[in-house]
């Protein structure tokens, strides 16, 4: 089976793949995730000194203690690996019409995201090794509102030229109008 038969029935009649690849998995922290990973440290470590403090006390009360410690070790993992961990597991797709990224996550399942690049697709190049090329944004909600994030091809090896393919799909996305 070739990769084109697996994209039947997903591609549009003409429409045909010019690249394809995969992010770079290694651990990035951001500014945002160190704040995460600190904010985590102090939970758990809060925990930790209080589940002390009750089991110098006696009985098992210092257990309770367990789920604010985990809870913390929790924070702590997302921010440090979780990106790193999506990307381990994301694929990404250009095609003469559209951007895919296609994910594949435990308990979340199997996704493939369409992106459609037309002329006034906003494309954000950031340079780098490995550079990411931005091409949407979305929403995510939270407890204190929302926050609008980039949606792109991140952490690619090919990031220029994958940058340039992108800028020739928008220009000949504009003749077809």
């Amino acid at each position: 089976m070739s990769s084109t038969d697996e994209w039947t029935g997903i591609l549009d009649d003409g429409e045909e793949i010019i690249w394809q690849g995969r992010p770079d998995g290694a651990i990035a922290l951001r500014p945002a995730s160190l704040f995460e990973a600190a904010f985590g440290m102090f939970f758990s470590g809060f925990a930790l000194f209080w589940m002390l403090g009750a089991f110098k006390s006696g009985g098992s009360f210092w257990m309770f203690g367990l789920l604010h410690f985990s809870v913390g070790l929790g924070i702590i993992f997302h921010a440090v690996f979780w990106s790193s961990y999506v990307r381990r597991n994301s694929w990404y797709t250009l095609t003469d019409r559209r951007a895919f990224i296609g994910t594949r996550l435990p308990l979340l399942g199997r996704k493939l995201k369409s992106y459609p690049v037309t002329g006034s697709t906003p494309l954000e190049l950031v340079d780098g090794q490995p550079a990411s090329v931005f091409f949407a944004e979305k929403t995510k909600r939270g407890e204190n509102g929302s926050t609008t994030v980039a949606v792109g091809f991140e952490r690619i090896a090919e990031g220029r030229e994958v940058y340039r393919m992108m800028r020739d799909v928008q220009a000949r996305a504009s003749e077809r109008k």
